[in-house]
């Protein structure tokens, strides 16, 4: 029997040796495996990572000219605001001339606005009563032969005065000549604010 469990020991020392090659060999493969696998992860979440950063990156460019955008459009309202505003105070400078010099003004847009020397000159309420007489008669003292006349008419304008005849009219009303000359006079405005 001695034999018979010399060649079992023998069978099974083979086996278990045998055994140990195919368990070193498979942690071999296994471990390349791994290692392959580890590798090809890391690139993914590398690449992954980059990509993110890129949208991350392009996102914040995108954001930041977007505020930019919003940064110059807030910038040029503000810039409209103030030139508007400007122009108001132009009105509002007219409209509050001294009486002496509104009249002169008044009597002076009637001569250059007219054509005939025979238009009816329309005012506002206010402006009439207050200084249509006197403007009228200015105005007619310089055109030398003038006969414009007082209208019994009225129009709501803050200033000036509006040239009437018959179905023509020249508007010479403060606010559509600040109007008129506010596209002519925008840039230079916009330098003694701005700059």
């Amino acid at each position: 029997m001695d034999g018979i469990e010399k060649i079992t020991g023998r069978i099974a020392a083979d086996a278990s040796q045998e055994i140990a090659a195919i368990q070193a060999e498979a942690r071999r493969q296994a471990d390349e495996i791994a290692g392959r696998y580890e590798a090809q992860a890391r690139r993914e979440s590398e690449d992954i990572l980059a990509r993110g950063r890129r949208a991350a990156d392009e996102r914040v460019e995108r954001l930041a000219s977007v505020a930019q955008l919003d940064a110059r459009k807030l910038e040029l309202s503000a810039k409209q605001e103030m030139l508007a505003r400007a122009y108001d105070r132009a009105l509002e400078k007219l409209t509050g001339l001294p009486d002496g010099a509104y009249t002169d003004l008044l009597a002076q847009l009637a001569v250059e606005a007219s054509s005939t020397g025979r238009e009816a000159v329309i005012l506002s309420p206010k402006d009439r009563a207050r200084y249509g007489k006197a403007a009228v008669t200015r105005a007619n003292e310089k055109l030398g032969d003038g006969h414009l006349t007082l209208s019994e008419q009225t129009r709501p304008i803050q200033g000036g005065l509006i040239l009437s005849d018959g179905d023509v009219e020249v508007n010479c009303s403060f606010e559509t000549l600040v109007r008129l000359i506010r596209g002519e006079t925008d840039r230079e405005v916009a330098k003694v604010l701005f700059d």
